[in-house]
């Protein structure tokens, strides 16, 4: 049977163009200043949770047979992103460290808005591409990711997050009760090291030191080098700050989705440190239509760990009797998880109603809520 017509598929792929809307609110907050720098995080939080609201959840499920031909018109605001975020991020360095019409909280703001582009759109297609076979794709991931200063992000997300969702092996795995800050601070001291160690594994099963070239780190320490030098060249010690002010706060901002994504939900530990599989229930799914327009789907998070190597557009949704849902979308729930106090009032409760439905049998959660199981074998 044929698929949809060309003109039909570029209908249906447009609304996942969504976030070229915060490109030209950048440009206007840099040339306007004033309120205006204030445009990007208002759209990111304040604006998209609004549309959710006014738009409602979307519960259908593409088809997962669809033919790689078909899903072009998704795929190429991926491909495309990394230029548009570059040339926005350098141009609004160049040009704000070039003029005196913003003011040093104009510059902030406006930067902080910069990460809002970087982190919860390019982070996210970085997330996307980094999972493909094309050589393409992955290139284009560690060059959004080395803007962030964030390479490893790979290296721990495919080696680790992936493997050990779920477990305390992963750093990501948000501790039932644990504060965000706590856990940002957590992932930030150890996912460095424990993306090293992964490759290191790697590097020693094919019989190779740790220091060979085809060690990824040599790439992610090359690309963040070029990203910092270029951000000197255009913008001086000024722009050096900014860019990494902005990276910051798209790092921020993809650990904050992390915690949210897999907070307090743990896989069966059957002893010896093995686990069972992954499956939908062991992370948090949201149909927000707005939001998983601008966040290519990211929030068929549930999907995504079951099936990794399934392109955005045909991510499966489930109902609460498979998966576990959240309240909100993204932002609404991100801003809620910076007041632990009231995370923890809307989400504990969601918690241990999953625990009563997925593993009635289990009765002590201490170990599981400490992280102090043991981790499986060869885990270091």
């Amino acid at each position: 049977m044929p698929g949809p017509a060309p003109i039909s598929r570029l209908a249906s792929a447009l609304p996942f163009w969504l976030s070229l809307v915060l490109i030209p609110l950048a440009v206007i907050g840099a040339a306007a200043g004033g309120w205006t720098v204030w445009l990007l995080p208002l759209y990111g939080w304040v604006v998209t949770t609004i549309l959710d609201a006014a738009a409602g959840l979307n519960r259908d499920n593409p088809d997962t047979g669809t033919p790689e031909s078909d899903l072009f018109w998704y795929r190429l605001i991926t491909l495309i992103w990394f230029p548009l975020q570059a040339a926005t991020l350098y141009g609004l360095i160049w040009y704000v460290t070039g003029s005196d019409h913003l003011g040093p909280w104009e510059k902030i703001v406006l930067f902080f808005g910069v990460g809002v582009i970087s982190g919860s759109v390019g982070i996210t297609y970085a997330h996307e591409l980094m999972h493909q076979k094309s050589r393409v794709e992955r290139w284009l991931g560690d060059l959004l990711l080395a803007t962030v200063l964030y390479s490893h992000f790979r290296s721990e997300h495919l080696l680790v997050h992936h493997r050990y969702v779920g477990t305390p092996r992963d750093a990501v795995t948000a501790r039932y009760n644990e504060g965000f800050h706590r856990a940002f601070a957590r992932v930030l001291a150890e996912g460095p090291g424990s993306a090293w160690r992964a490759e290191a594994q790697m590097l020693a099963r094919a019989g190779r030191p740790n220091l060979h070239p085809s060690n990824p780190f040599w790439r992610y320490g090359a690309l963040q080098l070029a990203a910092l030098g270029l951000a000197l060249a255009l913008g001086g010690w000024a722009g050096l700050g900014l860019f990494v002010w902005q990276a910051f706060v798209a790092v921020w901002q993809l650990e904050l989705v992390n915690y949210v994504e897999h907070y307090g939900l743990t896989r069966r530990h059957f002893g010896d440190g093995k686990y069972e599989h992954v499956l939908p229930r062991h992370s948090w799914n949201a149909d927000h239509r707005v939001t998983n327009w601008m966040l290519i789907n990211l929030q068929r998070h549930s999907d995504h760990h079951f099936r990794p190597d399934r392109r955005f557009p045909l991510l499966q949704t489930y109902s609460a009797d498979e998966a576990p849902q959240l309240p909100l979308g993204y932002p609404a729930m991100t801003a809620l998880a910076m007041i632990p106090p009231l995370w923890r009032r809307r989400m504990n409760p969601r918690v241990r109603a999953w625990r009563k439905a997925y593993y009635p049998d289990i009765a002590d959660w201490s170990d599981y809520n400490s992280g102090r199981l043991p981790m499986p074998k060869g885990a270091s």
